[in-house]
């Protein structure tokens, strides 16, 4: 049985567990987020490894205001559509963000992408973050609202003239 190596890193946001095997980046989540290592193996160790330190120098970067000019090796596990749907989020520029229905364009369904982009195991690095509604609402985020709104004002993103989906007020930054 293939080992998950797993690392605790401590962002401005809170804190985040990474994992990888042996083929790349398989999960980072904010502690408490919704979906929290929710496919991580029973058999993991808690271990540095290249590709865990890599994505720590990525993080280090983008927490200190940088775009980083790499991303680390990614081993995106689910179904086609799902990884299509990550794959796509890559593609999402840094500052920049994109609505559900215009992610795949016109083929699937808002819900249907936002179902890939909710269960997004890799946080950050594939930016489920810079999805917002097509009425420019901050619809939800695995990690928290909060965390999201912190994420996209790291970015430059101008939060203030998005409205939170919910309580159909305007975002401020934290």
């Amino acid at each position: 049985m293939a080992v998950t190596f797993i690392r605790h890193y401590d962002s401005p946001l809170g804190g985040v567990l990474l994992a990888a095997d042996n083929a790349g980046l398989t999960g980072l989540w904010f502690n408490g987020a919704k979906y929290f290592a929710a496919n991580l193996p029973e058999a993991r160790e808690e271990k540095r490894t290249p590709i865990l330190d890599e994505t720590a120098r990525w993080l280090d970067i983008y927490f200190a205001g940088g775009q980083p000019d790499f991303t680390p090796p990614l081993h995106l596990i689910g179904s086609d559509f799902r990884r299509r749907v990550w794959k796509r989020l890559l593609e999402i520029p840094y500052g920049q963000t994109t609505t559900y229905g215009a992610l795949l364009g016109g083929g699937m369904s808002a819900q249907a992408v936002g179902g890939a982009v909710g269960h997004n195991p890799i946080s950050i690095i594939v930016p489920c973050h810079r999805v917002i509604g097509a009425n420019g609402s901050l619809t939800g985020y695995a990690g928290g609202i909060d965390k999201k709104i912190g994420l996209l004002t790291l970015e430059g993103v101008d939060v203030g003239r998005l409205t939170l989906s919910k309580c159909k007020t305007k975002c401020n930054a934290p």
